[in-house]
């Protein structure tokens, strides 16, 4: 390897690891952090906002904190592990200002979900990370590990090599000086 070669290699490495740790941050260190939880958007019902594949990180929210505009994920039915995430696109109260329902609707569809009680609501989307669901569900997530360790075994190869070129200089002999 010629030195210039080498110097974009290792410029290379080091942004995709640098973007690999951030992305790591991202979807797995600051959701466990702050008690959110990482989802993968399974259907268009979100589009254009969320797409299939899409991440969206859920932090929990009191009811009384959401309002119209929100993106919100909810269990639409007691005892069914199905979770969905739309927009509230309106909320009711009773007389004494408690939440009684909230509506919800997803930014694809024609018409309104079910109304939600506010125990139904998991929490509001925090941000999202288009197209890592892909990455972090199934069979997907053993071919981004090894991906990630290819990148790191890469990554000490090239510092091995660079070690050893600094060790050799050029033409692979020694100067020894005069011993006088």
């Amino acid at each position: 390897l010629n030195q210039r070669g080498f110097r974009i290699g290792h410029l290379v490495l080091n942004v995709f690891l640098v973007a690999l740790v951030a992305l790591a941050a991202a979807v797995a260190i600051v959701p466990r952090v702050t008690g959110a939880v990482p989802l993968t958007v399974l259907s268009g019902s979100m589009q254009p906002t969320f797409r299939p594949g899409d991440l969206v990180i859920v932090r929990p929210t009191a009811s009384e904190n959401l309002e119209i505009g929100d993106i919100v994920t909810f269990q639409p039915h007691s005892g069914v592990a199905t979770l969905i995430t739309h927009r509230i696109i309106d909320i009711t109260a009773d007389e004494h200002g408690s939440i009684e329902n909230i509506i919800t609707q997803g930014d694809a569809n024609n018409a309104p979900d079910q109304p939600l009680r506010p125990e139904q609501i998991m929490g509001r989307v925090w941000y999202s990370v288009p197209l890592v669901g892909h990455i972090t569900n199934g069979r997907n997530a053993l071919i981004a590990i090894s991906a990630v360790g290819l990148a790191l075994v890469s990554y000490a190869v090239v510092l091995f090599v660079k070690k050893d070129d600094a060790d050799h200089p050029e033409g692979g002999a020694t100067e020894l000086g005069n011993q006088s």
